[in-house]
């Protein structure tokens, strides 16, 4: 009868083009170069949400819900937006384009797991986003490497540790710090850094424990490689989650509360035996300093060039008055 029976349209990738559709339950998918870990934008019953995998874990890093949760039957791309629609085929909300020009394609990047609209810029000769998802370096998921610190200036801080055998540095190029995990008898240690939180969410979360249960939590679970503590002062509320990796994390202001405590082999802290707070407090000294030598270089810059100008403008001075 000439009807179609299947068609690839229907089951984008990485990209969604003005007109595709995604029913609840489906995704778009896109995966990292060289490495188990992919990205996925989801369509669930009362949200769209981005998410990282890898293996059996998955850590959401980012959602937009319909307001006084309304169910998602569907999403369409339209010119205007990303548009979703209830079991009535009824619009209930948009992420909407900041742009006028109309939509060409959505797409899930490979490379950072953000996700944006895109329009093309006859201007420009090429596509333009005209919406994304994260717009901070240190919200994406991977903007560091495993075990680095994604700071204030938008660069990465390294969690270096010390070789229980010779007392050498490991870990300092920001991955594999801990390797092998600690399910095979391995014994493990909790290091801590203040103001550092995760932008991973959605881990199994308990309440009413203090840090220290928080870090006995991890230390008792084998497959658990970080947990990140939350205490709100003005409400005394305390938070633990519980995390399979450790990435996303970023340097937050201090007194907000946050502790991200990473598993570590047994002797391997700086200085074992008073290694919480000699870690916690090389880490947060780390990041200061990578912060102040890019304050340093900008104003060292800036009074090379003052200086300069002024001479260039004596001698200019001095050359008129001969």
């Amino acid at each position: 009868m000439n009807n179609i029976k299947w068609q690839s349209f229907n089951f984008p990738t990485d990209v969604m083009l003005e007109g595709q559709v995604l029913d609840v339950a489906t995704r778009l998918t896109s995966f990292q170069s060289n490495s188990s870990l992919f990205y996925s934008f989801e369509i669930e019953e009362n949200r769209v949400a981005l998410y990282l995998n890898s293996g059996n874990l998955r850590y959401p890093y980012w959602n937009f819900q319909p307001s006084m949760n309304r169910s998602i039957s569907y999403v369409k791309l339209s010119s205007t937006g990303l548009a979703l629609f209830n079991v009535k085929y009824k619009k209930i909300a948009e992420i909407q384009s900041n742009r006028v020009h109309p939509l060409s394609f959505l797409a899930l990047k490979n490379d950072t797991g953000n996700f944006g609209l895109y329009y093309y810029s006859a201007e420009k000769a090429k596509f333009q986003a005209s919406f994304q998802a994260l717009n901070s370096t240190c919200d994406l998921p991977i903007a560091c490497r495993p075990y680095g610190i994604c700071t204030f200036s938008n660069s990465c801080s390294c969690i270096q540790l010390l070789s229980k055998d010779d007392n050498n540095e490991i870990g300092s190029g920001c991955s594999g710090v801990v390797t092998g995990g600690f399910c095979d008898g391995k014994q493990a240690e909790i290091i801590e850094l203040d103001n550092v939180s995760s932008v991973l969410k959605g881990v199994p979360k308990m309440v009413k424990i203090s840090k220290e249960g928080c870090g006995n939590l991890c230390l008792e679970d084998c497959k658990c490689a970080s947990a990140l503590y939350f205490r709100n002062a003005s409400t005394n509320v305390e938070e633990c989650y519980i995390y399979g990796l450790v990435l996303g994390l970023k340097q937050v202001d201090e007194g907000t509360g946050f502790s991200y405590m990473i598993k570590v082999p047994k002797g391997s802290g700086r200085n074992h035996g008073k290694h919480n707070n000699n870690v916690k407090r090389w880490v947060l000294v780390l990041v200061g300093v990578v912060d102040g030598v890019i304050i340093l270089v900008i104003v060292g810059g800036f009074g090379y060039w003052l200086v300069k100008r002024r001479r260039t403008h004596t001698f200019h001075s001095q050359a008129n008055a001969s």
